[in-house]
């Protein structure tokens, strides 16, 4: 009941965000009509110009996080309108907080026309959590105990405490980048260049994986998570999986080179075209990070129009994250690298990424991961001088490691028999973790988009011990923006 006057809030603010009034012309309706009368329906959607100011309440859910108290502004420039329903730069602004422990400031500008000829972006985001979740490396190959956690989520059951404090980690991490490209033909291929900076720390002062006086706090004595029973995060410095000297975090300074395949007919919300890029990151000690590191990423993102105008669209991505060398440190494995306007995201698990499954429950020194969805934008008007839609989706998400970070016992003899144990219980390699859902977007002039979806993952139904209930029991989140 409570979600339901949430979800009824949530749409008359967006209901209540223009300020003015334009006559209703529905894309069903223009193409009901004869060609000539169409013509001029379509035409009237409002071309924007000068700066279009969308300040919110961020106020949102997502099952990994909680629900989001906050605010954000997005700042749209049009200049002219000649470029609409692209922007000729824009502001993103973002102060959040989680129900569950998190925070998020975030600061983004991306700009067309500063530097002739180039669009720059730039970006500094900090997240703080109190819990971030840690499952472990190589996907199926690290066990989740399912059952405990639902056992310590019932309240009736006094013998079971609280035991998802045993998948959690605090984690800071602060990210800077700023990201050139350029155009090489056609404005169609592009290059890319930019600079990342990257601060994380992991664990609590140092010397374990949470504050546990805030982790137990206002908990039933009978719930209360035992400081003596270890996290994984814990386990895995035991056991040596994880080193001394990249177990705290540490800075990342690196440089990142790509090419970049760019038909889209427009960004916000794109219904046909080609977006594929493919880049490296360079994070070398001698410009100051701590664990030199090299990845690479590739990209291949198709949008194909069933029918036209927007009005169903088919649309996949196909990504693949790659480790150049023997490794890399494990805690930039959870973020998927980017360039241009967007900023590195939370790995493999969540709404960024694969919608459903639990938050990071893939991690890797390579990955391979898809989306595939279908777009449907049942209906398009204009109200209050705004280009209005809403549009249903229905998906597929899915992920896997297909190159393993070393998990080979390194620790002292005496934890040698959990170590054992624990590995016992998991797969001996990862396969595909897929996830199905759907979706409703709430669509304001092509650019401001805000999402509601459900993501299911189909392991919650297997007959096989070794996966089922591995990547939880489905998400819903409330967000803006498409996935891609």
């Amino acid at each position: 009941m409570k979600l339901n006057r949430f979800l009824v809030a949530i749409f008359a603010l967006f209901v209540a965000l223009p300020s003015y009034a334009q006559v209703v012309v529905s894309q069903d309706m223009a193409d009901a009509m004869p060609t000539e009368l169409a013509d001029d329906a379509k035409s009237k959607e409002i071309i924007k110009t000068g700066y279009n100011f969308g300040p919110l309440p961020a106020v949102a859910f997502d099952a990994d996080k909680g629900f989001q108290l906050g605010a954000l502004l997005n700042i749209y420039d049009f200049g002219d309108g000649s470029s609409y329903p692209n922007t000729r730069q824009q502001w993103y602004l973002e102060a959040s907080f989680f129900t569950k422990g998190s925070q998020l400031f975030v600061v983004s500008y991306d700009n067309r026309f500063l530097i002739p000829g180039v669009r720059w972006s730039t970006a500094l985001t900090i997240t703080n959590d109190k819990a971030m979740d840690f499952y472990g490396f190589n996907g199926y190959m690290s066990h989740y105990d399912a059952d405990r956690v639902a056992a310590g989520k019932d309240k009736n059951n006094h013998d079971a405490y609280i035991y998802t404090p045993k998948y959690r980690v605090n984690r800071l991490a602060a990210l800077f980048k700023t990201d050139f490209v350029g155009n090489i033909w056609d404005k169609k291929f592009f290059w890319e260049a930019g600079y990342h900076l990257s601060y994380i720390k992991q664990g609590y002062k140092n010397q374990q994986a949470l504050n546990y006086e805030k982790i137990n706090k206002n908990k039933k004595e009978y719930k209360v998570y035992p400081e003596d029973d270890p996290t994984i995060f814990d386990l895995y410095r035991e056991w040596g999986i994880i080193s001394d000297d990249e177990a705290w975090g540490g800075l990342t300074s690196s440089v990142r080179f790509g090419l970049l395949f760019d038909t889209r007919d427009k960004e916000g919300a794109p219904s046909r075209g080609i977006w594929a890029e493919a880049h490296m990151m360079l994070a070398p000690k001698w410009l100051g990070t701590t664990n030199p590191h090299y990845r690479y990423s590739a990209t291949f993102r198709h949008y194909v129009p069933i029918v036209k105008n927007d009005i169903l669209t088919f649309a996949y991505r196909l990504n693949y994250e790659g480790t150049l060398g023997e490794g890399a440190p494990y805690y930039i494995l959870p973020f998927i690298t980017t360039m241009g306007q967007t900023y590195d995201r939370d790995g493999m698990g969540g709404y960024r990424t694969t919608r459903g499954m639990m938050r990071n429950r893939v991690q890797g020194l390579d990955m391979f991961s898809y989306n595939a969805e279908i777009r449907w934008r049942f209906v398009s008007f204009s109200l209050w001088k705004q280009n209005i839609a809403f549009g249903l989706n229905i998906f597929s998400d899915g992920t896997m490691v297909t190159r393993e970070y070393d998990m080979s016992f390194r620790g002292d003899d005496s934890s040698r028999a959990a170590y054992d144990e624990y590995m016992a219980l998991g797969a001996e390699h990862d396969r595909l973790h897929i996830t199905v859902g759907a979706g409703l977007r709430f669509i304001m002039n092509q650019n401001f988009i805000v999402a509601f979806e459900y993501g299911l993952p189909i392991s919650r139904f297997s007959s096989n011990p070794v996966i089922k209930n591995q990547d939880g029991k489905g998400a819903f989140y409330i967000n803006t923006g498409y996935l891609f």
